[in-house]
């Protein structure tokens, strides 16, 4: 495999340090992609590997996650995405405020799939965390702090949310793609987080300019690595 393929060729060179960060995709599915680098690089200890996106709009900047991994994330896994995502967002210099995103709002309407998220509110809740978290809510609740003090004045964010930790792949992966094609914010990533080594993949679409911002977030986790050693 390392002689008839470039992902394994170059996973293996990271792994065995004759390469500081990789980034690849761009010629072959993203999910293809994923599974050969994981097949020589594991996952960060305590990590769930799972996709982020970042939307750049004129009044806020919001991240989405998870947009490239997990099809259905269990309770576990969410709690795990949203504290990995908080610290993303600090690292571009943003004050965490995180919503568990859904259909209903506290309940309202009922509906039949939102108990992994109120149980990764739970799990979040029994936590020592650093960061403002809520949910489950409508993403439109989420970003709106006016509605949220109108209607929902009991919300434990202060402010409007810059992190929508979203129920399943799909609804991550439509949102951040509708958005991106509607051309009205700029969308950038996903960005590969919780992985052992630092690797990037680029979904097939990228462009130069994205390819660029894949290597400088590598770099960027090249960087912490060897502050670790």
């Amino acid at each position: 495999m390392v002689n008839q393929d470039r992902n394994f060729f170059a996973s293996a060179m990271l792994a065995l340090g004759e390469a500081d960060a990789m980034i690849t995709g761009t010629t072959r599915p993203y999910s293809q992609s994923l599974k050969q680098v994981q097949m020589v690089i594991g996952d960060e200890e305590g990590a769930v590997p799972f996709g982020i996106n970042i939307v750049i709009g004129k009044p806020h900047t919001v991240l989405i996650a998870d947009t490239a991994v997990t099809e259905r994330p269990n309770a576990q896994e969410l709690a795990a995405i949203a504290i990995r995502s908080a610290a993303f967002a600090r690292r571009l210099r943003q004050e965490p405020r995180g919503a568990f995103t859904s259909y209903t709002t506290f309940g309202n309407p009922p509906g039949s799939h939102i108990e992994e998220l109120r149980c990764a509110v739970k799990l979040l809740d029994t936590m020592d965390t650093d960061f403002e978290y809520e949910g489950e809510m409508g993403p439109d609740v989420a970003l709106s702090y006016d509605m949220q003090r109108r209607f929902y004045p009991f919300s434990r964010l202060n402010g409007p949310a810059n992190i929508l930790i979203m129920p399943g792949l799909q609804s991550a992966n439509l949102s951040s793609k509708l958005l991106r094609a509607l051309g009205g914010e700029s969308v950038i990533g996903p960005f590969l987080l919780g992985m052992e080594l630092p690797v990037q993949i680029a979904p097939m679409t990228a462009t130069a300019s994205d390819l660029v911002t894949l290597a400088v977030l590598a770099a960027g986790g090249a960087d912490r690595q060897r502050a670790k050693a």
